[in-house]
């Protein structure tokens, strides 16, 4: 078992190589994105909760510290992670977790958007079963980079990071508020969040946590359906985000990958109907932007059904025609992948657009919106 001194210069190690990551890759980010991920760095660095905002002097001093910090980082690597008096490589998930085995801290690697580095180090707050999956629900996090994912697989495993979640719902309904999208209005009428028309921030903070329970399942089935994904291999999808990093190619991927899991038989979208979680599926269409929302039309026009009738038979028959619609895209995309490396990479990306943007009516330069 490791000592108390031993697991202080771990996370410190953890944390080093979550630092060089933020230096090689911050710059994926857009502006809008990189203030908010900077500002919930911030807050996390001093535990301040969601809804306290720091003096704006406080963050811009903190945001210069932090970018010449950053330029002493980007040229360097990453840190092997010092455990039991053994070095190990910091993807070599299964050696550090062994390590960390007596204790009740979870650690992770791999790769987010674009291709970055994601590192973390968290509490276990509980362990579950869902539909044959393990499932770790995690609560403070030791060490964190700023893509800090909220829900991923690991090694077979789904993790949700719970301490995340709180901050990505409290900023998701600073941006709902003035939103006229009949699913977010439900969803804030359901939570009786709203007050003369208006966002009620007193209401909010006293329920987020209430709220954060309550919707947990939500990022949980998401994992869940693409942990049981079978019919499709991820490889194809990673060698074209390989290859194609920060492009249309890798929006597309992503987002085809996340509607075959949430529309998996045992997905999210199967676990709303089942459930009848109105609440839920009002905020997976709040959430649903970008390429997603360009991608998958029917669910929208199916929520519309479900709240003038009430009929879940809606939102089945939005979740079954659009996998099977989803099945066929995902089918183009691995014999396109098949292409690397047998042709040049303009010729796959010929293809791509032929045969995923044109159908889609997508062009090659278009991003999330």
């Amino acid at each position: 078992m490791i000592t108390s001194f031993e697991q202080k210069q771990f996370v410190k190690d953890v944390q080093y190589n979550c630092d060089v990551s933020d230096a090689k890759d911050h710059g994926i980010y857009s502006m809008c994105s990189m203030i908010l991920k900077l500002r919930n760095l911030y807050k996390w660095e001093h535990q301040i909760e969601p809804w306290s905002e720091p003096e704006p002097s406080d963050l811009l001093d903190w945001v210069d510290e932090k970018e010449k910090y950053w330029q002493g980082l980007s040229e360097e690597s990453f840190r092997p992670l010092t455990i039991l008096n053994k070095e190990i490589l910091p993807h070599n998930l299964d050696l550090v977790n062994q390590a960390l085995n007596h204790g009740n801290l979870l650690y992770g690697a791999g790769h987010g958007r674009s291709m970055k580095a994601v590192f973390f180090l968290a509490d276990i707050l509980e362990k579950r079963v869902v539909q044959g999956c393990m499932v770790y629900i995690l609560g403070t996090e030791r060490a964190k980079e700023m893509a800090s994912p909220i829900g991923l697989v690991q090694d077979g495993a789904v993790i949700i990071k719970k301490d995340s979640l709180r901050y990505f719902l409290w900023d998701q309904f600073q941006e709902m508020r003035s939103s006229s999208k009949s699913s977010i209005q439900h969803v804030l009428n359901h939570y009786t969040l709203l007050k003369n028309g208006s966002l009620d921030h007193g209401a909010l903070q006293e329920r987020l946590d209430y709220i954060v329970d309550e919707e947990l399942n939500l990022f949980i089935y998401h994992e869940v359906g693409e942990t049981l994904e079978t019919t499709f291999s991820s490889d194809p999808f990673q060698r074209l985000i390989g290859r194609f990093p920060s492009s249309i190619v890798e929006l597309v991927c992503r987002a085809v990958k996340d509607i075959l899991a949430d529309t998996h038989p045992f997905g999210l979208l199967a676990y709303t109907i089942r459930d009848k979680k109105d609440s839920s599926l009002g905020l997976y269409l709040g959430f649903l932007d970008g390429m997603r929302e360009k991608l998958f039309p029917e669910i929208k026009e199916y929520w519309q059904y479900f709240l003038d009738r009430g009929d879940w038979d809606y939102i089945e028959q939005a979740r079954s025609t659009g996998r099977d619609r989803f099945l066929g895209i995902a089918g183009d995309l691995e014999e396109i992948a098949q292409m690397i490396d047998k042709v040049p990479d303009d010729q796959v990306i010929v293809e791509f657009q032929s045969r995923i943007l044109q159908p889609l009516e997508l062009e090659s330069g278009q991003g999330e919106g």
